[in-house]
């Protein structure tokens, strides 16, 4: 008889999936969108909360319902080639490249670099993030101990952190949000940017890296039928994702209300740290470094697990999983000591041309039973969307470069001719043509 999981598991699993996705963007970013879309806070967070909570959760009911063991399987259903250039790409993204280093870096410059010398910021970044992913490598070297040390230690640590500061934040609010003013980004369109900037936090993207790592503990908890993974997999989902949106609009708010005392920081990271020394002086310091330092940590170590286990799956004859976790962890830690601002720069075009195939995968996998799983959706459907994903990508390039390489007449012409180009959604109709077009071809040869 099939084995049903019981409250207390599907809680621990919950608040693990919550552990591996809750990091250093989802921390900053809705603490700046609150500083920015002031009065208009509400319509902004309900865009964030689409991309930073929806679609990840729509992402690991994806993978449960695909009943495939991996991205690269799923993204197969394209072709061969298009899986591989497409895993690669989201897994160095949410890995090595941008997200684990962001990790440390958002720790040490909201935690730390506050309180010290501009001339020692480079060396104790160094020593910092030397620490961070030593740490960050022992456990991911232990894969087996996710579940325990994520579920059950870290995640509570985290969680009263940071309650500790919203009771403070919301019993003594700095400002009324509805007299906030509001920044030209939010003045028009706040959804919509709200909507974007939830890109930043990269959790569509890693729903599809850790559903593998969900669905693996599950198996492990002795569920082996594909529908009852399926269905263990969504009733976690539901409870870190409702965890997640709470947590995100008080993060908001708290962003929002803080403008009544200071004006917009250069990031979020400043912000909460302005924010946690006005309600608690000098011990903010001690809870902000708690509360950062802890969320980016447990992120870090579920990024290198998910990625270093995808690249074995992948080229299985190159080297081994533990060779894997030092290859990651040590570019990490490179890129990492280039600092925050470098890091997040860099990657927006690349989010703006990821995020698009990723939403159009994740709808695809989970409504594949109405055209049956048919590869030719799959095909014409990613056809469409890849190019106008490009034009994102190359619109979102930093204004220098744009004009270097004499790129800005192309953004022109893309706004003059594609629609919803300009609030970033030029892929939109183009991905709902190549759709139907694939919905009718595959149709037709039944």
């Amino acid at each position: 008889m099939e084995r049903k999981l019981s409250v207390k598991e599907y809680v621990f699993i919950g608040s693990m999936l919550f552990g591996l996705f809750f990091g250093a963007g989802n921390l900053i970013f809705p603490i700046q969108l609150g500083q920015q879309a002031g009065a208009h806070s509400i319509p902004a967070t309900l865009g964030l909360l689409v991309t930073a909570v929806g679609l990840p959760f729509l992402g690991i009911v994806a993978m449960g319902l695909s009943k495939k063991d991996s991205l690269y399987e799923l993204a197969s259903k394209v072709s061969l080639g298009y899986a591989l250039f497409y895993t690669i790409a989201l897994y160095l993204t949410i890995g090595p490249f941008f997200a684990i280093p962001r990790t440390a870096t958002v720790s040490f410059e909201a935690a730390f670099a506050p309180y010290l010398q501009a001339d020692q910021l480079q060396l104790m970044l160094f020593i910092f993030t030397l620490v961070f992913f030593i740490a960050s490598l022992w456990f991911s070297l232990r894969p087996t101990e996710i579940l325990k040390w994520i579920g059950k230690v870290l995640n509570p640590i985290f969680l009263v952190s940071l309650a500790f500061l919203a009771v403070f934040a919301f019993s003594k609010p700095m400002g009324r949000v509805s007299e906030i003013p509001v920044s030209p980004l939010y003045q028009e369109g706040a959804f919509f940017t709200g909507f974007l900037e939830g890109y930043n936090t990269m959790d569509a993207l890693a729903s599809l890296a850790f559903g593998i790592i969900i669905v693996g503990t599950i198996k492990n908890l002795g569920v082996t039928k594909p529908l009852h993974i399926a269905r263990d997999t969504i009733l976690s989902g539901v409870f870190s994702m409702l965890l997640m949106a709470a947590i995100y609009a008080s993060l908001v708010y708290i962003g929002a209300t803080s403008q009544g005392v200071f004006d917009i920081s250069e990031n979020g990271g400043v912000a909460l740290a302005e924010i946690s020394q006005h309600y608690f002086g000098g011990f903010g310091a001690i809870v902000l470094a708690v509360i950062i330092t802890v969320a980016c940590f447990k992120t870090a170590v579920g990024l290198i697990t998910a990625i270093s286990e995808m690249f074995v799956t992948l080229f299985p004859e190159k080297f081994a999983y533990n060779h894997y976790v030092y290859l990651f962890t040590g570019i990490s830690f490179l890129v990492a000591n280039l600092g925050l601002q470098q890091i997040i720069s860099f990657s927006i075009p690349v989010l703006m041309f990821l995020y698009p195939l990723a939403i159009v995968l994740i709808l695809l996998a989970i409504f594949h039973v109405a055209f049956q799983d048919h590869s030719t959706v799959y095909r014409w459907t990613i056809g469409f969307t890849l190019p106008f994903a490009f034009l994102d990508f190359l619109h979102a390039l930093p204004v220098g470069l744009k004009g270097t390489l004499r790129l800005d007449q192309v953004s022109i012409l893309a706004e003059k001719f594609v629609p919803l180009f300009e609030i970033g959604m030029g892929w939109v109709v183009p991905s709902i043509i190549g759709f139907l077009i694939g919905f009718v071809l595959s149709k037709k040869r039944h």
